[in-house]
């Protein structure tokens, strides 16, 4: 009896790993691409990544329409690499998460800050694909605002 209370015990505890979400997973491969770059840790980063990835972004130019600019995976890589004095802390909060098959979309709210310094907020929209080792991100799409952040 006291084996068999064992065994209940041991699988009991282990159900949380079995019941993760496909959702509970994309937003952990989304935390850990964070995690890297606060780290700058860009060996584990490409764990995150796609090798293809892209990244956009729409910059606000007053009295005009916003500028759109797009940097590759190995040039954002660089970037993160390079020394810098602060920490690049971006911090966002799940919303809408799609997924079908192996293709996953998060929206997610953010706020970015250099160190402990606020420095701009906005969407960030995560497209995602499914691998033989697990999700990786494909494409990131953003805008910049210094005010009015989203929730």
């Amino acid at each position: 009896m006291k084996k068999l209370f064992i065994i209940c015990l041991l699988m009991a505890s282990s159900a949380p790993a079995f019941c993760q979400t496909q959702s509970d997973t994309v937003k952990k491969v989304i935390n850990r691409f964070f995690e890297t770059m606060r780290n700058a840790d860009t060996t584990e980063m490409r764990y995150t990544i796609n090798d293809d990835m892209i990244i956009q972004s729409l910059h606000p130019r007053k009295g005009r329409n916003d500028s759109l600019a797009m940097i590759k995976a190995d040039d954002f890589i660089k970037i993160i690499g390079t020394p810098h004095k602060d920490v690049y802390d971006e911090r966002v909060t799940f919303g809408d998460i799609n997924i079908n098959n192996n293709i996953a979309t998060v929206w997610a709210p953010y706020k970015f800050y250099l160190g402990k310094k606020f420095s701009h907020c906005g969407i960030d929209v995560f497209q995602l694909m499914k691998t033989n080792i697990g999700w990786k991100i494909v494409s990131v799409f953003y805008d910049i605002r210094t005010g009015n952040c989203p929730d």
